[in-house]
């Protein structure tokens, strides 16, 4: 039996599993708890949610389940850090390659330099795992000339602040980063209507009597009517049509709109999703992915007129012609996200506008030139959209996103009455 102050690794007869051991941290040296803290910060950058209760959990888990093997350590951990499901593909990439080496950031970081030919180029991560990996790790406590993190936050609130009613377009690569990742927190409620079915219901006004359940009722009780059963209709959210101008003045723009979209929309039942430059491009299932970084990619491989110019009128005229039946019997609501600033044939936008306006329950134009103190669609499209679309709401800020969901609510309940 070896002595307890005999360190692990100086066994002479060390078990199989002692390399990946030491590779993850020996409790008895106090690595374990260091490496599961910095893992969380990491998983914090990498846009997861995660506090101190949480990497405490981490820490009892892994103490519970040992570190012998790595896939049963991956999988306590991830049980009390992970709480949303599009996080797990990124939790679990991360934690692979987190726990695969004691200076793997730094080696990161050599991966990324241009290497010569016939180097085997590492495997391609999701963006949120490169950026979280490319974050210095915190030395461990054994090691000369440590510095203790005391406090560990994205930002100061000011900063947080600022960045809330900053405008897309002038945000810096990294401001841009974390403003994505900050988009996809806010959440947008879809407006729900009564649809057609029955639900059973405790005894509210206006409701019709469900006489099935009324006999069902009185033959439990001896033909006795104790509780008169009733029915009142479930709610539904709408369908939702999403078109999304992906042309040059639109650049800034389109991919933080499509990663807040693809988030907040999340919970909707019917979506569907198109691009829309010279022609359109359908994005539904590229949005069926559970994991935002994926559904960007795939976006991002489907669409080949980015950055180009727009021609509203051509778009919705094949949407017209190619994909009708996604607007569901004048229920649909319609988000347009444009700018306006359209170059096609202005008598065939104004005759699919029209069409469009016909057969959706709103159309609603997200337009981020309202960062503009009094902006007027003055230009050609712009004038059009602004005279067949229902409302133009602004989409230029974090702020501007969260006033959305309010004011799409506030849209249906004028709708209704």
């Amino acid at each position: 039996m070896h002595s307890p102050d005999k360190p692990a690794d100086a066994a002479p007869h060390a078990a199989p599993g002692a390399a990946r051991v030491q590779q993850l941290g020996d409790a008895r040296r106090g690595k374990m708890a260091g490496n599961i803290a910095a893992f969380g910060r990491a998983l914090r950058r990498a846009g997861v949610r995660t506090d101190a209760a949480r990497i405490a959990l981490a820490t009892q888990a892994a103490m519970l389940v040992s570190v012998e093997r790595k896939l049963d350590l991956g999988a306590a951990i991830e049980a009390v850090m992970v709480s949303r499901e599009q996080d797990r593909l990124v939790f679990r990439e991360l934690f692979d390659a987190w726990f695969q080496d004691p200076d793997l950031a730094h080696k990161m970081l050599a991966q990324m330099l241009p290497s010569a030919e016939g180097k085997p180029q590492p495997a391609r991560r999701r963006p949120r795992v490169r950026e979280a990996l490319m974050a210095p790790r915190v030395p461990a406590p054994d090691k000369p000339g440590e510095q203790e993190v005391q406090f560990d936050a994205a930002m100061t609130a000011s900063e947080r602040q600022r960045l809330h009613h900053a405008d897309f377009n002038a945000l810096g690569a990294s401001e841009y980063r974390l403003v994505e990742r900050l988009a996809r927190d806010i959440a947008l409620p879809v407006p729900t209507l009564p649809a057609r079915r029955m639900r059973a219901a405790a005894g509210l006004p206006h409701s019709r009597m469900h006489w099935a359940g009324v006999l069902h009722e009185a033959g439990r009780t001896g033909g006795e009517l104790v509780r008169l059963p009733r029915l009142s209709r479930r709610e539904q959210p709408l369908p939702l049509l999403v078109l999304v101008d992906v042309s040059g003045s639109m650049e800034r723009y389109a991919r933080l709109l499509l990663a807040f979209l693809h988030a907040a929309t999340r919970r909707a039942g019917r979506r569907d999703v198109f691009a829309f430059g010279t022609h359109l491009t359908d994005l539904t299932p590229a949005f069926r992915l559970a994991d935002t970084d994926e559904m960007l990619l795939r976006a991002g491989a489907a669409i080949d007129d980015f950055a180009g110019g727009t021609r509203l009128g051509e778009s919705l005229a094949q949407l017209r012609l190619q994909h009708a039946r996604r607007l569901t019997g004048r229920r649909t609501l319609v988000l347009l996200v444009s700018d306006g600033l359209d170059t096609g044939e202005p008598r065939q936008l104004e005759d699919e506008l029209q069409w469009l306006h016909r057969h959706a329950r709103r159309v609603l134009w997200l337009n981020p030139l309202l960062r503009f103190a009094g902006y007027s669609p003055l230009a050609r499209g712009a004038a059009m959209l602004h005279r067949h679309a229902d409302a133009m709401l602004a989409v230029h800020n974090l702020d501007a996103l969260e006033q959305l969901a309010r004011s799409l609510a506030a849209l249906m309940r004028s709708a209704r009455r």
